[in-house]
């Protein structure tokens, strides 16, 4: 094949984690259309999927993750990735998130801030880009990270995490909102971070078992678990009790 003679190292490799051990692990090779298949039936392989019945007896697919982020998760590594590095595109599937890294920064003049609002199509393959237009793999030139944006926010999970490191671009979505580094940017105090991880294990928290877990008084108790109703993070239900408030609930803007 043309692709692994030139480019022996033009592959994507995906591996899923149980804690810091690899579990399962695949290296695709392969024309680029196999290698954007392979990954996605990989990725479906270890995520978890629950099915909902619509009011027309319908059944609805809800992964842990949209499919279609995932998609263009995986189409814009491959599509933008640096073939002149030696280094495979790397895939790393963990309980809580989804880590999607590809040699080469971003191209030209784009930085981290613009990803999150409208902003021109800057391919670094344009030949790559232009066929996987033609055949339908690419919607709209510069619609990708829009359109993962969107299904993250409509399944109701954090925006995705941006970065160029190791000298690569890397994408990091999150299964849960109340993840800890989510909870600490929301200004938590480690008191309440620590009770959001309670309830997320517990099911529930009431007052007198917030006082006892933190030795605080009734006062500060509720004065913390108050900010935790107000940011949509808690309810309170019957006896008193405060429980996670469920995503499509949420009504937790600042994530």
């Amino acid at each position: 094949m043309i692709l692994k003679k030139y480019f022996p190292h033009a592959l994507v490799r995906i591996a899923k984690f149980r804690g810091n051990e690899i579990e399962d692990e695949i290296a695709i090779d392969g024309n680029l259309f196999n290698q954007v298949e392979e990954a996605l039936k990989f990725i479906r392989k270890h995520i978890n999927i629950r099915f909902k019945i619509g009011g027309r007896a319908q059944r609805e697919e809800l992964w842990d993750y949209p499919p279609e982020a995932l998609r263009e998760a995986v189409i814009n590594a491959i599509a933008h990735r640096d073939y002149a590095e030696p280094d495979e595109i790397q895939i790393k599937i963990f309980d809580d998130r989804i880590i999607f890294w590809n040699p080469g920064g971003l191209p030209f003049e784009l930085k981290i801030e613009d990803l999150y609002k409208p902003h021109p199509s800057r391919p670094r393959n344009k030949l790559i880009a232009k066929v996987f237009y033609y055949f339908g793999y690419i919607e709209k030139w510069g619609s990708g990270i829009e359109r993962i944006l969107r299904a993250l926010r409509e399944y109701n999970l954090p925006e995705p995490r941006f970065e160029e490191v190791f000298g690569g671009f890397q994408v990091t979505f999150y299964r849960d909102v109340f993840t800890e580094e989510h909870l600490r940017k929301l200004g938590l105090s480690e008191r309440q971070i620590k009770a959001v991880l309670y309830v997320k294990e517990k099911g529930s928290i009431t007052n007198k078992e917030y006082q006892e877990l933190f030795k605080v008084s009734r006062q500060t108790a509720t004065r913390d678990l108050s900010e935790l109703v107000k940011l949509g993070i808690f309810e309170r239900v019957e006896k008193g009790r405060y429980k996670l408030k469920t995503h499509h609930e949420s009504n937790m803007s600042q994530l």
